[in-house]
């Protein structure tokens, strides 16, 4: 049984973690360590073999805490770190570290030394060896490993391995080390590393202080340049002018950022393909401003547009990225779904030089301009196209749409060009990719295509990211919980005369009841349709419980029955709606198991082993680092907001720091209340100033967002692709951050992230063969794609222009999809902004009922939702009322009904894109005005 000594142990150890990884010599500590099996001792060194000591000292310490403890095992711990020379790791466990002051003066030598690494590995290796021997910097063993790695692999080598040494030297090690290099006769690397430069006094034998003025200067510099995130862009700023103007920030490149940079600069197209936190960003606006600075010189103007994929990235990227270094010089304005400026998008474009917005909002403008309307953009309005997150310009994404225009045109000029006649102007495109992903290619040849596709329009330049990760997989636990819910779902099996292919609560037994609901719907089959809506919501609860606390998963099925129960009644009581027998048997069997699943929910006994792996690791980082700030990716909205709940409410959060919120996305597709730009900016916002340091986020959040300080990211339960890894993996930006996925009962992620792991190094392998290519064949083989590319967005639109023609509006018929009752036609729907489907004729007001809609809430445009509208027979949602401009308009949801055409009933339809019907706009004045009439006949009569 563990004591109170044990636990206090253990939190000793959480607390310096990130120290002892720094101090720790793995292989010394263990030949210390006696209570360590093995096996277990061999797995460590092989890590520290593989990915040195840093590394195998998280497997080192986590054996060391690992329960049950032997008697004395601390003790034992201590003893390890002073036989085996770590005396510093030593000093922190007896609770005598040094004073902060020195500390943080010592961080700052460490980090100086791994900054002028480069130059100080041109010491006489051997000959500065034995001094740091003799003052105690090193140990016997260090020493003699030293040697050994001069003599075997060159004196670079041997002073690499010594300078890693030196660094856990004990208290002053970097005065002695200073000294060192003086007497060795090193002038150049003594005054480099802040030695005074009066080196030939060799006199004087007092040792030059830890921290003199020129030393301080240069450690200066080691604080804002981190060692292990060199691809940081450093700021230089020239003075104010003397005539008083603005202080003007110059950026300064690295040399692999010069590097990607150069074929832009030369007016190429191409894509920039660096590992996430590597500058990507600051490479394109250095590129920007130098496009429009070259544009000036020449006489002529700029226009660049700077396009991301989320609305969050408008204002981070125009905040932190364009405006600051772009502003004295030139117009910089941002432009999203959520922006307040009233005025049209030509006129931004025409008044600023750089315009950031999100890809639709340019598509928009483009399309105008190709309908031949006044408040269009055209290509040839641009000279410079920015395109964040660009592996998104595939299939039928935005991105997609606008570079498909870009192609196109760029062909049509190929023509004009042959034909002696001026070609239209295009801009040059830069792209921006952490990872361009293979698609679905299972060989090498299909992942070289796709990455060719992704590269249709622009040239190619990549510098290859490195995966950290760490994968806490689960035990079988007991989950009584999930096996009444099981058994309920096999009851309805029986009732509804199903079986199913895959595990309850699967991937693919959800998909596979949703294909069952489906057809059900479409063959007007009732009690199987309404069994496999029912089934949808248990293997959702299944999952929560899987997930997050079963009492959540019971809060939501228990929400989901009071509200179908609410449906059999209209709003003022005044009648029953019809329940179907299936129906009555669904209600009664919640009914009865009810009390048993609140029970289950109540009991933490059964609580799911993902949240006990989740709550160790978040309490893990948070102990072992100084200032811990991450973020956990899980699959659901309910999820972020359940997970964010449960850390708020626990009190072992708060009592180490932990400050949680969660951020899910804005559109209101799902039945959880979604975020407005708005609040995802005030939480981002809450998170970079640490007001915030754990973010529960869904994907949203996966793609650009730049968190400097985030030094841990886990996976919670989710894996898509590799592009998606990548990404995740790229929001922990800080030193030494951290990336796990923890498993979560029937998500599969383990296996998934393996295949993931595979894919990205067939990506690797892809790009670096493409690469290899010469460049006529690169040509021939992009042109060969280019030209595929035009053919099947030229069969595209003659198949979306057929079918335009085949479904005419009064062929098409829409019936409720719980009862079957004919509801409309094509001919009565109407279309609001190009977006919302609505039906004001008096007939279909007679059809339904309102209800209250509590989860939306008022938006700012011309309407508001504030109700849904139901089926006055069955009591199954049909979509929600809008307040459009002071008008009632009933939209619908076409996800509610079963449509049929020329009598054929659509198998899938559950978005208004895949109906291909042109209706006619919303005639508010003629609407309007009859609502007039009718109301002035009411006051005469």
């Amino acid at each position: 049984m563990a004591s109170d000594d044990d636990d206090v142990n253990e939190r000793l150890i959480e607390v310096y973690w990130q120290r002892l990884r720094e101090l720790i010599v793995v292989d010394r500590v263990l030949d210390h360590l006696e209570f360590i099996e093995y096996d277990q001792k061999e797995q460590i060194r092989q890590k520290a073999r593989t990915d040195g000591d840093i590394a195998a000292t998280n497997l080192l310490i986590s054996a060391v805490i690992k329960k049950p403890h032997t008697l004395g095992w601390f003790t034992a711990f201590v003893d390890a770190l002073k036989h085996s020379g770590c005396y510093a790791a030593a000093e922190y466990m007896q609770v005598n570290p040094p004073r902060p002051e020195v500390e943080a003066e010592n961080d700052t030598c460490v980090k100086l030394i791994q900054l002028l690494s480069p130059s100080l590995v041109e010491m006489q290796t051997k000959e500065v060896c034995l001094h740091c021997f003799s003052k105690g910097l090193l140990t016997q063993e260090d020493s003699d490993v030293i040697e050994t790695i001069t003599t075997n692999e060159g004196p670079w080598s041997g002073a690499r391995k010594l300078l890693r040494c030196i660094v856990r030297g004990p208290p002053g090690w970097f005065s002695t080390f200073l000294d060192i290099l003086r007497k060795t006769g090193h002038k150049d690397l003594y005054e480099l590393t802040g030695g005074p430069s009066d080196f030939d006094n060799k006199g004087s034998d007092e040792k030059p202080s830890l921290m003199d003025e020129s030393t301080a200067s240069a450690a200066a510099a080691a604080e804002s340049c981190d060692s292990s995130q060199l691809m940081d862009i450093s700021i230089s700023e020239e003075p104010e002018a003397a005539a008083g103007g603005p202080e003007k920030a110059d950026i300064v490149l690295r040399d692999y950022q010069k590097d990607v940079a150069r074929p832009a600069l030369e007016g190429e197209n191409i894509i920039i393909c660096l590992p996430t936190g590597s500058g990507k960003t600051r490479v394109a606006v250095y590129i920007t401003k130098k496009h429009l600075d070259r544009r000036r010189a020449e006489g002529c103007s700029g226009k660049v547009v700077v396009l991301v994929n989320k609305v969050p990235l408008v204002e981070q990227h125009y905040s932190a990225e364009f405006l600051p270094f772009l502003k004295p010089s030139y117009k910089v304005e941002r432009v999203s779904g959520d922006c307040q400026l009233k005025i049209s998008f030509t006129e931004i474009v025409k008044n600023n030089d750089v315009i950031i917005c999100t890809a639709q909002i340019l598509e928009n403008f483009l399309e105008r301009s190709n309908n031949g309307e006044d408040e269009g953009v055209k290509l040839s309005d641009l000279t410079l196209i920015v395109i964040d997150e660009c592996h998104h310009t595939q299939k039928g994404e935005v991105y997609n749409h606008i570079m498909m225009r870009y192609l196109m045109q760029k062909h049509k000029n190929r023509r004009l060009k042959k034909e002696q006649k001026k070609p239209v102007p295009l801009p040059q495109i830069l792209g921006l990719t952490a990872s361009p992903g293979v698609g679905a290619a299972t060989i090498m040849k299909k992942a070289e295509d796709h990455i060719l596709r992704v590269t249709t329009f622009l040239s190619f330049l990549f510098t290859p990211t490195v995966c950290r990760q760490n994968v806490i997989s689960l035990y079988p636990f007991q989950d009584p919980f999930g096996d009444v819910i099981k058994n309920i779902m096999n009851a309805i099996h029986t009732h509804a005369e199903l079986s199913p292919t895959s595990d309850l609560g699967s991937q693919n037994y959800e998909q596979w009841v949703v294909q069952k609901e489906r057809i059900a719907a479409t063959e007007e089959n009732q009690k199987v349709r309404v069994c496999a809506e029912h089934l949808r919501q248990y293997s959702e609860g299944l999952n929560l419980s899987n997930t997050i606390r079963m009492r959540d998963a019971f809060s939501f099925l228990n929400k989901y029955y009071d509200e179908e129960i609410k449906k059999k009644a209209t709003p003022d009581d005044e009648q029953d709606i019809q329940i179907t027998d299936t129906e009555r048997f669904l209600f009664n069997l919640f009914k009865e198991k009810k009390e048993e699943l609140q029970k289950l929910a109540d009991n933490p006994q059964y609580e799911n082993d993902s949240l006990t792996k989740l709550r160790s690791k978040v309490l893990h980082e948070f102990s072992s680092r100084e200032a811990a700030r991450g973020i956990i990716f899980t699959k659901t909205r309910r999820s972020a907001i359940a997970l964010s709940q449960w850390i708020q409410e626990n009190p072992k959060f708060a009592d180490i720091g932990v400050k949680a919120s969660h951020m899910i996305g804005g559109g209101d597709q799902s039945v959880v209340k979604p975020m407005t730009a708005a609040e995802q900016r005030d939480v981002l916002t809450k998170f970079r100033d640490g007001d915030v340091n754990l973010l529960i986020a869904t994907t949203v959040a996966e793609e650009g967002l730049d968190i400097a300080a985030c030094n841990f990211v886990i996976r919670y339960g989710l894996v898509t692709n590799e592009i998606a890894m990548i990404q995740a993996q790229g929001r922990g930006r800080a030193e030494d951050s951290s990336y796990t996925l923890v498993e979560v009962k029937n998500s599969g992620v383990a296996e998934k992230e393996c295949v993931n792991e595979y894919r990205i190094n067939m990506m690797n392998k892809a790009i670096d063969k493409i690469r290899a290519l010469d460049q006529a064949d690169y040509d021939k083989r992009i042109f060969e794609f280019q030209i595929q590319a035009i053919m099947e967005e030229k069969v595209r639109m003659i198949k979306k222009k057929q079918k335009h023609m085949q479904y005419e509006k009064c062929e098409v018929k829409f019936s409720c999809r719980s009862c079957s009752r004919h509801v409309c036609t094509g001919e009565d729907i109407q279309i609001i902004e190009n977006m919302h489907r609505v039906n004001v004729t008096p007939e279909f007001s007679q059809l339904f009922i309102q209800r209250e809609n509590t989860t939306l809430q008022e938006r700012l445009l011309d309407y508001e939702t504030n109700y849904f509208i139901a089926c006055k027979d069955c009591g199954q949602r049909w979509g929600s009322m809008m307040l459009y401009k002071g008008i009632d308009c009933p939209c619908l949801h076409v996800k509610n009904f079963v449509v049929t055409f020329n009598g054929k009933k659509i198998s899938k339809c559950t978005k208004w894109s895949e109906l291909a019907i042109k209706f006619p706009a919303f005639d508010y004045a003629e609407h309007a005005s009859r609502l007039a009439d009718n109301s002035d006949d009411e006051d005469t009569d």
